[in-house]
């Protein structure tokens, strides 16, 4: 039997405490399914000043980081344990780079011209901290690039340490889009030497690309789900490092995202009017009419509510949305939209929702208990991404027995089978290119299964809510890679 590990987390957002995307719903669960399994985890982020250090543990004694030319800064460590478990996290508290308005932009959307700066400290503050607090990590798990600093630390600046003499790395890409590209005096921050400066590793158009080289340096990478893994080497979705990718594919793994089925079950959903489950579906259309009450639509229970609820980004597909609007208006549908994100597309939806509030309504912004009502009350929900690396909401939707619109990318290809007529086999409703007639087509056919064939939604709706996505399957994946790294670098230093 393999001994417990001792596995380092560092990221730049972890639910309850920050968040902006996916990163922050893997990096606050995954650490606690591990730890289940019998792991010792610690999680490392920054402490922003929208949270309240008066509801954490101070750790006596500033901490010493390293950062080059900048000499050592002194920070301060705080401490909380991980909502519902006794995973430690442990908070850097650096006011120059941590005291802002927002994560890794300003209030008017305009990123922070020090990113690197903050990040690079972040990288290294987490290895110093294991040593402060004796905790010798066997695994060093970095997410994104915000730290992907730290697999080329340990094999350069930290290689001799003893602290981190069986340490191995492992960085988990959950969005290749954004890389962490700065100006190449970035290499004289990380410390990690100028030799490591060449197009194999970080130099990217005579500057640093963080991401680039902390795939190069990892012992393992990973992403958060098996087709995006398989996306990442092409020219469509490798935002320009598809070949670099491609170079280190023998180390790529792709792992599936879980969920926390504590916060999105139907059957004990705090945040909607009515539960209910498999075997009772009949919260389900009470949950429908709050939602078409909420937003001012007529209620009409024959009528297909379908669901949009994500970040008004082109990632998300809402260019496709909007071209495709005018026939989806045409279909005897409602839809519901939540988000926020690009200003044309938050005039755009309110627009339509202006003109045709009798089968369009829209959120502009963020609600929590929002999200659950519109999971719990649509009949469809739709999720058009150009490219999704995992997706949550589609997993949400299964449970809700809210039969999911996707296109057939990443996550979303994963965890989405497609309605076959014929065998009345699936669990939703696919489409394959990112054109607006395809997106049309398809949700036109979902309208029209759930209006003509009630049979078949019904058992697609049985089948979706039987599924699971739970956590500790996902953490099983990651032990599994974490061991076998650890053996294939015990078994390279062997030779």
């Amino acid at each position: 039997m393999n001994e417990p590990l001792n596995i380092l987390f560092t990221a730049s957002e972890v639910v309850p405490f920050a968040k902006t995307g996916g990163l922050a719903d893997v990096v606050g669960a995954l650490p606690k399914a591990l730890e289940k399994m019998g792991h010792n985890v610690i999680v490392v982020m920054p402490r922003y000043y929208a949270i309240d250090k008066n509801r954490l543990e101070h750790i006596i004694g500033p901490l010493g980081v390293p950062m080059g030319p900048m000499g050592e800064l002194w920070a301060g460590v705080y401490k909380d344990y991980l909502p519902g478990s006794e995973v430690p996290i442990y908070f850097i508290d650096y006011e120059e780079f941590y005291g802002r308005s927002g994560l890794y932009a300003d209030e008017h959307g305009f990123s922070y011209p020090d990113n690197d700066n903050r990040f690079i400290f972040l990288s290294k503050a987490a290895l110093e901290l294991t040593r402060k607090i004796g905790f010798k990590p066997d695994v060093v798990h970095s997410h994104d690039w915000h730290t992907a600093t730290q697999p080329a630390l340990l094999n350069t600046r930290y290689a001799l340490d003893p602290h981190f003499e069986n340490s191995v790395s492992m960085l988990t890409i959950h969005n290749l889009q954004h890389q962490g590209i700065f100006f190449k005096g970035a290499m004289d921050v990380m410390e990690i030497g100028w030799e490591h400066f060449n197009p194999y590793e970080f130099e990217a158009l005579d500057g640093v690309n963080v991401l680039k080289g902390g795939i190069s340096h990892a012992d393992s990478v990973t992403t958060v789900s098996r087709k995006y893994a398989h996306e990442i080497q092409t020219p469509e979705f490798g935002f320009g490092l598809d070949g670099h990718i491609r170079a280190h594919a023998h180390k790529l793994y792709g792992i599936l995202n879980g969920v926390d089925y504590e916060e999105w079950n139907p059957a004990t959903d705090p945040h909607i009017p009515a539960n209910y489950d498999i075997t009772d579906m009949s919260g389900k259309a009470i949950c429908k009419n709050a939602l078409q009450e909420r937003f001012g639509l007529p209620v009409w229970e024959d009528v297909p509510l379908v669901g949009f609820v994500g970040r008004f980004a082109e990632q998300k597909g809402l260019g496709l949305i909007a071209s495709a609007m005018e026939g989806l208006l045409h279909l005897n549908a409602q839809f519901v939209v939540l988000g926020t994100g690009e200003k044309w597309a938050e005039g755009f939806f309110s627009d339509i929702a202006a003109r045709y509030s009798d089968r369009f309504a829209c959120h502009i912004g963020y609600s929590n208990e929002l999200a659950h009502l519109i999971e719990a009350g649509s009949d469809l929900f739709l999720m058009p991404s150009l490219f999704e690396p995992c997706g949550l909401n589609q997993i949400y939707s299964l449970r809700y027995g809210t039969l999911p619109i996707v296109r057939a990318t990443g996550g979303l290809d994963d965890t989405i089978h497609n309605f076959d007529p014929a065998t009345k086999e699936g669990n939703g409703f696919k489409f394959e290119f990112a054109t607006p007639d395809a997106l049309y087509h398809t949700v036109k056919w979902a309208v029209d299964t759930y209006r003509f064939d009630h049979e078949s939604y019904r058992l697609m709706q049985k089948r979706a809510m039987e599924a699971r996505f739970d956590w500790m399957t996902s953490a099983k994946a990651y032990e599994d890679i974490y061991y076998h790294t650890i053996f294939a670098k015990r078994a390279e230093n062997y030779k």
